[in-house]
This record gives C-alpha cells, structure tokens and sequence, in this order.
C-alpha cells in the first residue's frame, strides 16, 4: 500500500494543477504586466499554454495522440523572445529550460550532445519537486530540530527518545517507561521554553552536520551522455566514500536552521519526488530554444555543416517526440513543449530542414521596439528599470525623480543609437541608463543633498556628446 502513495499525490497535484489552469486571455493579462507589445507572441503562447491543459482533459487515449504545438518566435534581439517563454513557465509553475542551439554538436563530435537539454530539465525538475517537499515536511522538520538541539543542551537519559528513536515509528515503549519519562522531562520542557522564548540565542551549541564530499576529480573523454556519467560516477564515489560527520560550533538560532535543514532532507522520499519530476518534465516541461537561426546550414559545398544541420538532425527526434535515457530513469518527450526563438536576419524559418520546420508550426514575429516602447518598458512593467534605480538608490537614502521629458529623452537617445549602431533593443536602455546615472551611483553614499532630480536637459548633457560621436557609441552604448 505504501508504494502506491507517491503515485496517487502526483496524480491528485496535476489535477489541482489543471483545475488552476489560466485562460488564454489570463495568461496574456500576466505577461503585460512584465513584457510591454508583442501582442502576437503573447497569444500564441498563451494558446499553447492553454492547449495542454485541454489535452490534459481530454480522455486518455486521445490524450496521448494530442502533440504540443510548438513554436517559432522571429525577431531582433532584445525584443521580449526570452522574456516571454520565461515568464509563461513562472505562470505555470513548469519546469523551464533555456538554452542556446548554438551550444549542441552533431553526435561523434566532441561538444554538448542535443539530449542532454532533457537531463538538465530533469534535474531542474527534481530540484523544484525536492523543494517543495521539504516545505511540506518543514514543521515536522522544525520540531525534530528543536528535540535534536534539546539533545545537545540536555543529552537525553538511558530512557529517554533520541530523534533517531522519534523516527522509528516501531519503537514502543512499555508504560512504566513513560512514566518515568514525564517525571524527568521537567529540565527538558525548561529549555525548551528558554529556546521559544529567546532567551538562548546567544549561546553557543555544539552540533554534528555531514560532510559534503567531493570525490576524486576524473576526466572523461566520451561524445555521448557525457553529463549524465559525470553524475553516476559522482554517485558512485559517494557510495565509496559515504559523508562523514563534523562539529561545529554555532549560535543555537543557525544550529536550529541546520539541523531543521538535516531533518528535511531526511524526511523527503527521494522516490516520490522523482516520480513527480519525471511526470512534470514529461506533461508540463517547456524548452526554450534561443538562437536558433544559428544551426541553420550553410551553402558550403562541401557537405552539411557539423554544428549546423547535423544539429538539425540530431534535434528533430527530440522535438518530435522520443525516449531519452536520464540517470532517473527513461523519460518521453512527446509532450514537451519547445519555444524556437532566432533572429533570422541573415536566414530564414523555410531554410531549416524541411522535417523540422514541420515540428515547428506557429511562427510568429516580433515587432522591434520604438521610442514609445521604450518609454513604456521604462515606466509600467513591474520590474520596469526605472523603478529598480530609484529603489537601488533609495538604499543610500537618496529619492531619485525622474521627469516625464526626462524618461521621454532617455527613450529617445535608445532609439537614435539603435538606428546608428547596432539594434539591440530593449537591451539598449540598460546601457544608457548605467552611463546616466553613472555619477550618481559612485557619490550616493557621500552625497549631502538626498533628494536629486532628472530632468530631460541633464539627460541631454549626459548622453549628448556621445549621440553625435558615432564611433564612440559603438564603444560606450
């Protein structure tokens, strides 16, 4: 009966899951608030988010028949692309993966293998699960700390129950045994207040933390699964070498927050959160693909480029859906969602090779940013970057105000050097924004006036030299 529990919780948290699901017009609604435009993108995410839901609903057997829809997001950088797929997994609470195409080589070559994308969504996965169930055992955990550090500041008589007892749910004791454990327990349930109280927080305890071990350090020289061999030799050595035991002397306030940390580990069934992963990675798991364009071949003569086409190939059963090996066990990838994203200035979607670009049916393009979007992305957004300076800056006791002819000149200087150099999109207010409050930033904490003002004539003495100086705002923007 117990075997069956882990699969019964991941089943009854995917359906809480799903009857959470957002609408396709929620979802856009959430991502306005962080991404500023890119209407089209935004809802042809929002569909596919919503798609898996429905297939998630519909019977089983049709179910698995349904494929993901994936998606191709076309546009110059800094327009939003990363930032969406970004944003729709926080919504759904998936594991996300992002990674550059760029990075992956044809199988034989040395370089990072396309499979290896699925092993690093798994063991982001498994860090997500494991973390959730350490805070769902966090009050248990928290009261075996307390009894482990009473432990240390009363070590326990003959008849009384150490944690590792407390653990044993088959240790009985008889009733004279209880007895005399009330009778004695009088010290105990002192400190016990004492430490509820406060009144030991300045008392340095003793505790006994394991060791992390690292392991010999050995060089492998495989093409294939390289990352998935380092871990199981990694496991293999810490087998060898099991962690051994330190002291270490703290206040009591951090030796509760490490023992409560032991005891979570501890109590979280490694089976279950595996199972868990693997059954999120493979329903909800999301894969963003960035540069994209950049395994597109080339017209050499000479046969498909190794880092290119090869790359394609390598990709296609992967998108198309296949059984990866994983060090937790197999895992499909029918149902993985995976976001393209490219700039295709020099190539274009129809140049990938035919059997991909079918795997890849929504393609959608990004419009590039204007003076309106950049004073838009400045101000609305709830991380928008001119809130975090002035939040920044207020921790030196400083208020910053920025004028609305102000915010209107920096988005016009962003637009200017755009259009001049190269057209890096929103990435361009960063850079400006850091030179024009250059000065600011490095006097804050000597500064006498606290309250300073940005107004669109100090921007424009700021910025102005280096807008008519093309080759230095190569350099400087």
């Amino acid at each position: 009966m117990t075997k069956a529990l882990p699969a019964l919780n991941i089943v009854e948290r995917e359906k809480k899951a799903t009857m959470k699901a957002m609408t396709p017009r929620e979802i856009v609604e959430k991502l306005d608030q962080h991404i500023i435009g890119q209407g089209d993108a935004k809802r042809a995410v929002a569909i596919a988010l919503r798609n898996r839901w429905r297939r998630q609903n519909v019977p089983k057997d049709l179910g698995e028949e349904i494929s993901p829809k994936n998606i191709i997001m076309i546009g110059p950088t800094g327009v939003g692309k990363t930032e969406i797929a970004r944003r729709l997994a926080k919504l759904d609470n998936s594991p996300f993966l992002k990674i550059e195409a760029s990075k992956f080589t044809e199988v034989g070559y040395v370089g990072r293998d396309v499979e290896s994308m699925i092993r690093d969504l798994v063991e982001l996965a498994i860090n997500m699960a494991k973390a959730e169930e350490q805070e769902s055992v966090g009050a248990k955990a928290a009261t075996l700390a307390e009894e482990a550090l009473l432990d240390v500041l009363l070590p326990p008589k003959p008849v009384e129950r150490t944690v590792g007892q407390m653990l044993d749910e088959e240790k009985e004791f008889d009733t004279d045994e209880e007895d005399l454990l009330k009778q004695q327990d009088t010290t105990r349930e002192k400190l016990r207040r004492l430490l509820h109280e406060g009144k030991l927080d300045g008392r340095y305890v003793e505790i006994e933390v394991s060791e992390q071990r690292s392991g010999p350090m050995i060089e492998i020289f495989s093409t294939s699964g390289i990352e998935d061999m380092g871990m199981n030799i990694k496991e293999l050595f810490g087998n060898m070498f099991p962690p051994k035991k330190k002291k270490n002397r703290v206040m009591v306030p951090e030796a509760l927050d490490i023992l409560a940390q032991e005891q979570a580990q501890r109590l979280v069934d490694m089976e279950k959160v595996t199972k868990t992963a693997i059954s999120r990675v493979e329903q909800s798991g999301i894969i963003f693909l960035d540069e994209i364009d950049k395994i597109v071949g080339s017209d050499s003569p000479h046969g498909p480029d190794v880092s290119r086409e090869g790359v394609q190939r390598d990709l296609l059963p992967i998108v198309e859906g296949s059984t990866v090996n994983t060090r937790h066990g197999m895992l499909k990838t029918d149902h993985i969602l995976f976001i393209a994203a490219g700039a295709f200035s020099a190539t274009k979607p129809s140049d990938l090779i035919p059997e991909l670009q079918g795997r890849f049916p929504i393609r959608v393009e990004l419009d590039s940013l204007g003076k309106e979007e950049f004073i838009r992305i400045l101000t609305e957004p709830h991380n928008a970057l001119i809130k975090q300076y002035i939040e920044m800056l207020a921790t030196e006791g400083l208020t910053v105000t920025f004028t609305t002819e102000a915010i209107a000149e920096i988005a016009e200087v962003a637009t200017i050097v755009n259009e001049r150099t190269e057209n890096i999109g929103a990435r361009r207010l960063y850079t400006i924004m850091e030179t024009l409050l250059e000065d600011i930033s490095f006097d804050a904490p000597d500064m006498s006036e606290k309250n300073v003002v940005i107004d669109a004539q100090q921007v424009q003495e700021k910025l102005g030299d280096i807008i008519e100086d093309e080759d230095l705002s190569r350099y400087i923007l």
